[in-house]
């Protein structure tokens, strides 16, 4: 720690390293720039990228911090506390395996891990070498109103069932989409996969795939996966890669009550005596659960980073948790490949 502040470096500044920290429909910060200027316990000194144009409107946005074409040329100029890796999924390794290299304190690498199992299994054994702690953005873990939620979970009573949905129009999963990770399984899937592990405090385990759509191309387009976990028996996961709109959300169903929440809604119900029917009990919306209006989402996965380093927290994310999902997302893929 230099004085009272952590000095941090970006490898990335494409759109979730900085741009989409200028989206005004979004809850900011959003992006991993904005988190970091936004936290006064950081000192943002550098970021590195080959695009040029990217990197030169990064650098008039962040003032007084230095610019680099390569993470190897940054890392010999500067010795970052905290490395910030936010390239595409296909650098993921190559770029994360040189930030732990350059051994700052704590690597925040974004998610998913890498592409696959394998190239995971690189990080994690450079990590444990070094010695080095990494994290993953799984960003809803650090969000107040999925933090909400679970501690809401204990009040719904045992767990029936949770189902989670995500739809958009990028394909779900392609072969020749292997090479870069330009699908919806890996891309936004490890968003839901990880979440719902985090709900349950439970690895989802093996799947049973069903409701297989796959376009003229072959590339699926459609699926659900079933799992059963100790607390719930019947988990879900939908994914829809044909629609026109993004939606992403949780149902989750107790014996005593219900959390609906997503993109932009948090619902939460409790079993009260029904106004519709006598002797019986409804659900009713619990007015009770107040939520702040910003989620903190990514201020909250970079202040954990600073209680970690402060030895005031563990982390939220770690690297470990990150792999498990990956290997529930590869037993998914496996089981979408042997429908033909």
């Amino acid at each position: 720690m230099k004085g009272d502040f952590y000095t941090a470096a970006l490898v990335g500044t494409g759109r979730i390293g900085f741009s989409l920290g200028f989206d005004k429909k979004r809850e900011q910060p959003a992006s991993h720039t904005m988190a970091l200027l936004d936290n006064p316990r950081i000192k943002l000194i550098g970021a590195a990228d080959c695009d040029e144009e990217k990197l030169a409107e990064w650098g008039r946005y962040v003032k007084g911090a230095q610019t680099f074409t390569s993470s190897a040329e940054m890392y010999k100029a500067l010795k970052p506390d905290i490395i910030c890796v936010a390239v595409n999924e296909d650098s993921h390794m190559s770029e994360c395996l040189s930030a732990i290299a350059a051994k700052p304190r704590l690597v925040i690498l974004e998610k998913p891990v890498a592409l696959n199992s394998a190239q995971a299994r690189e990080i994690k054994a450079a990590a444990q070498e070094a010695g080095l702690p990494v994290m993953v953005n799984h960003e809803r873990r650090f969000a107040a109103d999925y933090k909400a939620a679970k501690a809401y979970m204990k009040k719904i009573g045992k767990l029936q069932s949770l189902r989670g949905e995500l739809y958009s129009g990028l394909r779900i999963y392609g072969q020749d989409y292997e090479k870069d990770g330009a699908y919806s399984l890996l891309h936004d899937g490890t968003h839901l996969v990880d979440i719902i592990s985090w709900l349950l405090d439970e690895q989802l385990g093996k799947p049973l795939v069903t409701g297989v759509y796959k376009d003229e191309k072959g590339d699926v387009r459609n699926f659900t996966a079933h799992f059963s976990t100790p607390s719930c028996s019947d988990v879900s996961i939908c994914m829809s890669g044909r629609s026109r709109f993004f939606a992403f959300g949780l149902d989750i169903l107790g014996t005593e009550g219900r959390i609906c929440l997503g993109n932009g809604y948090a619902k939460f119900y409790q079993r009260k005596e029904s106004k519709l029917y006598t002797g019986f009990y409804s659900l009713a919306s619990d007015r009770s659960v107040r939520l702040p209006k910003k989620t903190g989402y990514f201020s909250g996965m970079i202040q954990n980073a600073v209680d970690f380093l402060d030895g005031v927290s563990p982390l939220k994310s770690p690297l470990e948790d990150a792999i498990e999902d990956l290997k529930v997302l590869e037993e998914i893929k496996a089981d979408l490949l042997g429908q033909a």
